[in-house]
Parts: C-alpha cells; sequence; structure tokens
C-alpha cells in the first residue's frame, strides 16, 4: 500500500473543524495507514459508515466527518453541491493530510468524483457507492415530485433532527439540495468529470429500487455506468450486490470494504 504522505496522528481525534460560516464534527482515527476520507450520503451522518470501517480494521486511517447540518456538525447559509467539494480539502488539511483515498456512498459518490477529478495529484483512488452515474433523470416532473415529496415530510422532519435521523435543514432546503443533485448528475454535466479522472475509480452498486424511486428507475439509472466505464480505463466496476440503495452500507459492508482494499493496493 501507498505510504501515508500526512503528518500523521498515531491516536484517534474527535472533534470540530471551523469551516466558513460552520464547524464540522469530524473523527480521524489516526495511525500510519492509508487515509481514507468517507462521504456520507445526502443526509446521512458519518455512522454509516460504521461496518465497513470495522471490517477494513486498523490496516487504514479513516476520517469520517458529518456535512454541513447532518449529525453533530453546525447549520450553514449555504448547502450547495459546491461547498460539500470544498469541504473535503477543509477536513484534510486540518488533519495534515495531503493525499487520500475518497469513499462516497450516494451522494458522497458524486462528491467524491468531482474531488477525484479536480485533485488528480492527491487521489490515491476513489470508490463510488451506489452514486455518480450520469443519467438524466430530472424533468420538470420529477423536480415537483421532489419538492411535494419534502413538503409532506416536513411536519415530522423537526421531531427526527434530536434523534440525529434527519439533518437541521428545512423541508425546502432539503428539495433544493436533491433537485440540484439531479442538475449535477446530467451526462453533459457528470460525463466530462468522470472522464477526467486519472486514478483507480471503482463502483460499487446496489439492487433494486430506492427511497422515492418507482419502477426500475434506478436499476435504468445504474446502467450509464456502463458507458463511463467504456470510456475511461481507470474506471471499472468492482460488483454489482444484491442490497438496494438504502441498505448497502449496512448488508453488503464487505463488498465494499473489499472495494477499498482493491483500490488502496493499486494506489502504490
Amino acid at each position: 500500500m501507498t505510504k501515508n504522505r500526512t503528518s500523521s496522528t498515531d491516536t484517534r481525534w474527535t472533534g470540530m473543524v471551523p469551516v466558513d460560516d460552520t464547524a464540522l464534527a469530524v473523527t480521524d482515527a489516526g495511525g500510519p495507514g492509508v487515509p481514507v476520507v468517507y462521504l456520507n450520503g445526502q443526509f446521512a451522518t458519518q455512522g454509516y459508515w460504521k461496518r465497513v470501517l470495522a471490517e477494513l480494521g486498523d490496516g487504514f486511517r479513516h476520517i469520517t466527518y458529518d456535512e454541513r447540518a447532518r449529525g453533530k456538525s453546525k447549520r450553514s447559509g449555504d448547502y450547495s453541491f459546491e461547498v460539500a467539494v470544498r469541504d473535503v480539502d477543509a477536513v484534510l488539511a486540518a488533519r495534515g493530510v495531503d493525499r487520500a483515498l475518497v469513499v462516497g456512498w450516494s451522494y458522497g459518490a458524486f462528491v467524491a468524483a468531482h474531488w477525484a477529478g479536480r485533485n488528480p495529484e492527491r487521489a490515491l483512488g476513489a470508490v463510488f457507492v451506489e452514486g455518480a452515474e450520469p443519467y438524466d433523470w430530472l424533468d420538470e416532473a420529477m423536480e415537483q415530485r421532489i419538492r411535494k415529496l419534502f413538503k409532506r415530510m416536513g411536519w415530522f422532519l423537526p421531531v427526527l433532527r434530536p434523534t440525529g435521523l434527519a439533518p437541521r435543514m428545512s423541508a425546502a432546503q432539503q428539495a433544493e439540495s436533491n433537485i440540484e443533485l439531479g442538475r449535477i448528475s446530467r451526462e453533459r454535466e457528470l460525463g466530462p468529470v468522470l472522464d477526467a479522472i486519472t486514478v483507480p475509480a471503482r463502483y460499487v452498486l446496489g439492487s433494486g429500487s430506492s427511497f422515492g424511486s418507482k419502477g426500475d428507475e434506478q436499476e435504468r439509472i445504474r446502467t450509464a455506468v456502463g458507458a463511463v466505464i467504456a470510456r475511461n480505463p481507470h474506471i471499472e466496476l468492482a460488483v454489482k450486490v444484491p442490497s438496494n440503495h438504502g441498505a448497502i452500507l449496512r448488508k453488503d459492508f464487505r463488498a465494499v470494504a473489499d472495494t477499498v482494499r482493491e483500490v488502496a493496493g493499486l494506489a502504490r
């Protein structure tokens, strides 16, 4: 494996990293292993990675964090995708890490793809778990569907926030974030980002539908990965697992961990 190119810390660290108008809750496992930063689903927290981290063990320097207004992180005036990508740099800089392997699930996979494409000298590799598939799934009807869905959810979101199961964002803010992701997902937007990746990258894809999808929508989105792989020799499909989008980190964590090991091994 690649040596840890960082001013390493030998001990676990948990704390808040100030960024712009907010602060992010970060956990750094420390140690001399390859630094791996884990990027969460759109409204998820770093806790979703616990099974993957346990499976990988102490051979890696695991860095997890909650995005703005998620988990223990503070609220912000900016929840855009662009700041989500920039926050990766802020976390790595705060922990003294120069190079890292990025692993993202769902929304986090899109963040990982953008960060790896923009930082070829700093990215050791990338793993995209059920995300970063270029597909034009957002149209006017879907946009309205998203707005209605989050509006219906709005009444009980405040009840869930103290449990950590919902972000400290309004229903409208969550809807806008989801709609922005649809625009970023379009082939003309995401395709060039993926084509620019020059480090080892692997997809881990699930099966079946996901929350908010209908029929075979999610499977159609996954088919877009074939064209990505055909164009870019650095990107491959590692595995397609039985779990659906929401359960993949819980039920197929071993497949995700195996893929992280594979990419880390290629980054020699």
